[in-house]
């Protein structure tokens, strides 16, 4: 299940969080960061359509496989805009129908939901990487290759790839990990058509993205997309989030030296307090983490404002 593929409305499954009261909208699922709702009376479904899903981004915030107890303010609203920006540089099919209020959009959650197609999502995390670190790097080092794919020898932590290349995970459920998979594992998943066409899409995607946010001294290092089937056009169309710091690995590149870890503009904070000495958590244990310091929300905060507005030139406001 993802966050653009809702259960029947009588079974929410997913994240157990508290969920709003949206006239008109039944919560259906939750995800991570994301909550979905269904249109649940007949006003909403003539004004808006039978088939779509309001999707509403949290501003909870999510590392190493836990939802954290502490939230990043605005969180949700700059991930919804950067997204929309995204969507209309892309030239490519996506499920967004609808983002304001006008178009029945509900007031309270206005800035930071999108009302979508519903998808019936591919279980396949469509991964391009045009730079190699993070799970990547570990596999070649141990092995020469990223997800099958034999790369180069003598690369290090950031070296760009002659290249991108698809590197795909299979979806896990919430509080498990994804698991990187080979191109031959997705073909035997969603078969030879549609595994090609992801690979394509995410590519050009990925190619498109890179070169944008290149121009406005951003690295795009990698990035995760999800697809799914429209019943309605028939169309493999680009769901969920597009080109955030949460899907994606933004870098600054008057900064970018490879050979060793670089600043990215994402939760990084979040995950370097957390395997502190400081925060006395333990992430092999089963316990949750503990609540973020005021220092490490507000500077995660900066780092999600820094990057919407590097790369959008837009302020946040």
């Amino acid at each position: 299940m993802t966050e653009n593929s809702a259960p029947e409305p009588q079974q929410p499954r997913g994240f157990s969080t508290e969920t709003l009261d949206l006239p008109g909208w039944t919560h259906v699922y939750s995800g991570k960061v994301r909550d979905l709702y269904e249109p649940a009376d007949e006003a909403v479904r003539q004004q808006v359509g039978q088939d779509c899903v309001l999707v509403v981004a949290s501003d909870r915030i999510s590392a190493y496989d836990h939802v954290l107890a502490s939230e990043i303010p605005d969180k949700g609203r700059i991930l919804t805009q950067l997204s929309l920006w995204w969507f209309d540089q892309l030239d490519v099919v996506h499920h967004v129908l609808a983002s304001t209020v006008e178009d029945g959009v509900p007031a309270a959650v206005e800035g930071r939901a999108m009302i979508c197609r519903k998808l019936d999502m591919f279980p396949v995390e469509c991964i391009a990487r045009g730079y190699l670190t993070g799970s990547g790097l570990l596999e070649y080092q141990a092995r020469g290759t990223v997800c099958e794919i034999p790369l180069a020898p003598g690369l290090v932590d950031g070296s760009r790839l002659e290249q991108a290349i698809f590197t795909p995970s299979a979806k896990a459920e919430v509080g498990e990990h994804d698991e990187n998979i080979s191109y031959n594992d997705v073909v035997a998943m969603v078969g030879d058509d549609i595994a090609a066409r992801l690979s394509e899409l995410t590519l050009k995607i990925y190619t498109g993205a890179e070169q944008i946010a290149r121009e406005r001294g951003i690295i795009l290092a990698d990035t995760k997309v999800e697809f799914g089937y429209d019943a309605g056009s028939g169309a493999i169309t680009l769901g969920d989030e597009v080109l955030t710091p949460d899907s994606s690995r933004f870098w600054d590149a008057a900064t970018y030296e490879p050979g060793k870890a670089q600043p990215s503009y994402d939760k990084q904070y979040v995950r370097d307090w957390l395997t502190s000495a400081e925060s006395g958590w333990d992430r092999s244990s089963d316990v949750a983490p503990p609540a973020l310091p005021a220092d490490v929300v507000a500077r995660t905060r900066s780092r999600y404002v820094e990057a919407y507005e590097k790369i959008t030139g837009r302020t946040f406001a």
